[in-house]
């Protein structure tokens, strides 16, 4: 075989194969390519366009890609639109008693509301409003108060710390200076429903004596046995409590608070018709002193009104 021998040289074969065999007849040199000779020869850069002309002249159908042709859907005719069961919901009624089973719902619902309330106001806060003039000028106590016209205020009263007291077994004693809310010991219905709650300060303590004398307030126990004016240790008095109480009323009253109960008084403590509370002097009503069980709670917080928004 001649490897310089170019294979644009081959002539193409007629369709009997008569072409190729009178040249190799004529021209005996010529070489004759066998198979294993075709398949063993490797083509040349220079050599492939030629394999390419003599490829088209031998007619052999080069396989060339194609894209894939899209499919396309057969034609669908037009057709009205029709509402799908998704489209129209409707309610589902079962035994044509869907009303019932709502009337039942709505009825679960307040009575979840009622209870949560109630519970709420048992054991967690209560709102109370103040009425009259007893707490003045730290609590304003509405038209009915010395100062016409003034709001009257609105407070919250956190049950927690008598609540858990509760649950620990114990009873809930407050602090001195405290104001706190509690259940009127001499109410009764004839009174109305205002005077069944009460708001003072806690002045006495279980086991103390509680003295007025001289237009002064005095506590007595074992860390003070000559007696002490506690006013001046509270820190959530009115900024002019001073000008209005320059003389406590109530002369002559001298209690020893019991055990288990607190002696109150109203911050509106001169003279002897503002405040009705655990003093007794100069023959003045009295509410005596007032059982731990009545407390409801300390009061924790004025909401209203607004601009004098204040924790205490």
């Amino acid at each position: 075989m001649n490897p310089q021998r170019p294979f644009s040289d081959i002539t193409p074969p007629t369709p009997d194969g008569g072409a190729l065999k009178q040249q190799q007849q004529q021209d005996p040199t010529t070489p004759t390519l066998s198979v294993a000779e075709n398949i063993q020869s490797q083509p040349t850069p220079e050599s492939t366009p030629q394999l390419a002309q003599v490829a088209r002249s031998l007619a052999i159908p080069i396989a060339k890609a194609t894209a894939p042709q899209p499919k396309i859907a057969p034609a669908i005719p037009n057709q009205p639109l029709v509402a799908s069961p998704i489209e129209t919901p409707r309610p589902k009624v079962k035994n044509g008693v869907s009303w019932l089973r709502d009337l039942v719902g709505l009825a679960i619902f307040v009575i979840v509301i009622i209870v949560g309330a109630y519970l709420i106001n048992s054991f967690i806060f209560r709102s109370f409003n103040v009425v009259g003039p007893s707490m003045e000028p730290t609590l304003e106590g509405g038209t009915q108060g010395s100062i016409e016209g003034a709001p009257s205020d609105r407070l919250i009263v956190n049950r927690l710390p008598v609540t858990i007291a509760h649950i620990t077994g114990k009873d809930y004693i407050p602090a001195r200076g405290q104001i706190i809310v509690f259940e009127n010991p001499v109410w009764t219905p004839v009174m109305g429903e205002t005077d069944k709650f009460v708001v003072k300060r806690v002045i006495g303590l279980p086991d103390e004596r509680v003295t007025v004398s001289d237009c002064t307030l005095k506590v007595y126990n074992d860390e003070h046995p000559d007696g002490f004016n506690p006013y001046p240790d509270f820190k959530n008095l009115a900024a002019n409590d001073s000008e209005v109480n320059n003389c406590v009323g109530g002369d002559g009253t001298d209690v020893i608070v019991p055990s288990g109960q607190i002696f109150v008084v109203g911050d509106h403590r001169v003279g002897d018709m503002y405040s009705m509370d655990s003093r007794n002097g100069d023959g003045r009503p009295s509410l005596g002193t007032i059982p731990l069980k009545n407390i409801v709670g300390p009061v924790s917080l004025r909401i209203w009104p607004l601009n004098q928004l204040k924790a205490f």
